[in-house]
């Protein structure tokens, strides 16, 4: 069932961005990064899970002890070339390029929400859109806007393409176009406490990726913001939106874009309470629909991990190893793709 994205997504983002002891177990990072079929053997070990500067949010805490069983994860964020060899094996259809259902929409939506004009009913997805001048960070709609033929092919509309962006990750992919295609591909999503454990790979008290060296300080270490959000990016990463992947030194277990390009979709579902419940579980050894609870109201929200091209400090924070987002499991959005892991 498809919720209406124009009225619940930016309610999620609106929410979205707002020195502990470690007891890590880490192993080192292996000595030689061998890539198999496209994917890295993580390790076991004992994720000292969330936030570990005073940037943290009160989604990122406490800290508590998960443990991980060694797992493969893709080397990369999946790109437009391996979603197009699924797309042509199987002929499947993303949200984005579906028809909107008025009727099962309107079951989730407050009652006597008008019924929108049919023209806003036809396929598409929010695309990122820069200001013209600076704006209050408090309101998401400011910068996003609903675009109707935008899809994973035309990710900023239709008259956009990926012709050129083959080595580019796949965006405006929904959480179920993503578990499609992991499935397809004999994989999974990874869950959360997976993705930080890889994230930070094998470096201790780390806030990114690559360390504790300042987003802003040094050479670009991967793409996102810089500048005014959303009004004026300096690129000085040199890309406006998503990047190819590889583009940026990996982590320490030879992963590319932990950090930054586009947010990657997880499978657990965005709930504080479990999350703060999850001390010393094993987290890779339970199944997709971990965290759920039917009773709680909007709960059709997914984690998302990595940041993006959009995150700054200013406004959101995403490029840390802690930082977590919920989205809405049926919306794809420009900056947002996914890895899988097995």
């Amino acid at each position: 069932m498809r919720i209406f994205p124009f009225y619940l997504s930016f309610f999620f983002l609106l929410l979205s961005c707002q020195g502990n002891k470690n007891s890590e177990s880490v192993p080192p990072p292996p000595t030689a990064n061998a890539v198999v079929d496209g994917m890295i053997k993580i390790p076991r070990g004992t994720l000292n899970m969330g936030g570990d500067n005073q940037q943290a949010d009160q989604n990122e805490l406490p800290k508590h002890e998960v443990i991980i069983n060694e797992f493969w994860l893709d080397e990369t964020e999946v790109t437009n070339a391996a979603f197009a060899e699924f797309v042509k094996a199987t002929g499947y259809k993303t949200i984005a390029e579906r028809p909107i259902d008025w009727e099962a929409l309107k079951v989730n939506l407050p009652p006597d929400t008008p019924k929108p004009a049919d023209s806003l009913l036809l396929p598409g997805a929010l695309v990122f859109q820069s200001t013209e001048q600076p704006v209050s960070l408090r309101n998401p709609g400011l910068w996003w806007e609903w675009t109707i033929g935008a899809d994973w092919q035309h990710p900023e509309g239709p008259e956009s393409s990926i012709a050129d962006k083959m080595d580019h990750p796949v965006v405006q992919v929904a959480w179920e176009d993503a578990a499609a295609y992991a499935k397809w591909a004999n994989k999974r999503l990874p869950t959360e406490a997976e993705w930080e454990w890889a994230s930070r790979g094998g470096k201790t008290n780390a806030i990114y990726s690559w360390g504790n060296e300042d987003v802003n300080e040094g050479a670009p270490k991967a793409n996102f913001w810089q500048g005014m959000f959303p009004y004026k990016n300096d690129l000085k990463d040199g890309f406006f939106t998503s990047a190819p992947v590889k583009s940026f030194a990996p982590n320490g277990y030879g992963l590319y874009d932990m950090a930054g390009n586009v947010w990657e979709w997880c499978s657990d579902w965005f709930d504080v309470a479990f999350y703060k419940k999850e001390n010393a579980r094993q987290a890779n050894t339970r199944g997709p629909d971990r965290g759920y609870n039917p009773q709680m109201p909007f709960q059709q929200e997914k984690i998302i991990r990595g940041g993006s091209f959009l995150c700054n400090d200013a406004y959101c924070s995403g490029y840390r190893n802690s930082r977590r987002m919920g989205s809405s499991t049926d919306t794809g959005l420009n900056h947002t793709g996914f890895r899988c892991a097995r």
